[in-house]
């Protein structure tokens, strides 16, 4: 079932992607999760959807979700597309998605896993840190094979 917000939200983002040359596809609010997650998928009208693109509308959009005041609790914005690549390479990229989760995949078995699943809290010159259930996790960088966003923790 649709939130109730879903309409309100698309007639706010509907006019800010049109401005930005993008189109809004789709939104959905996940209010199981803690915090709640919004996300809002975008389309480019010209050219494939773009990291660039996510984060021009992220700003856009948050910043007139906050001044509406329509979601009164803390809550996660994500702008998405089903386009975009879901591997993460750049700083940049890993800045864009601070707080999204991803899943980090190793060349050998760390701590006993190669996989990782959380949400993103940054790259630096020697890690990925994951914050998964509340602890942050840090998987050494020579170690690492991927990172990629998913659509949810697990």
């Amino acid at each position: 079932m649709t939130h109730p917000l879903i309409p309100q939200i698309i007639e706010i983002a509907t006019p800010i992607a049109e401005s930005l040359g993008l189109e809004v596809v789709a939104a959905v609010f996940h209010t199981n999760l803690n915090p709640p997650v919004l996300r809002v998928d975008i389309r480019n009208y010209s050219t494939d959807t773009s990291l660039d693109d996510c984060e021009r509308m992220s700003k856009a959009l948050e910043s007139s979700l906050d001044e509406r005041e329509l979601i009164p609790d803390t809550y996660v914005l994500e702008i998405s597309s089903p386009g975009i690549s879901r591997q993460l390479t750049t700083d940049r990229e890993f800045i864009s998605f601070k707080g999204f989760p991803a899943v980090v995949e190793t060349l050998e078995p760390y701590q006993g896993h190669t996989e990782w699943k959380g949400r993103l809290v940054k790259r630096d010159e020697t890690a990925v840190y994951l914050n998964r259930k509340g602890r942050v996790t840090a998987i050494p960088r020579p170690l690492i094979n991927k990172v990629q966003l998913v659509d949810r923790e697990e």
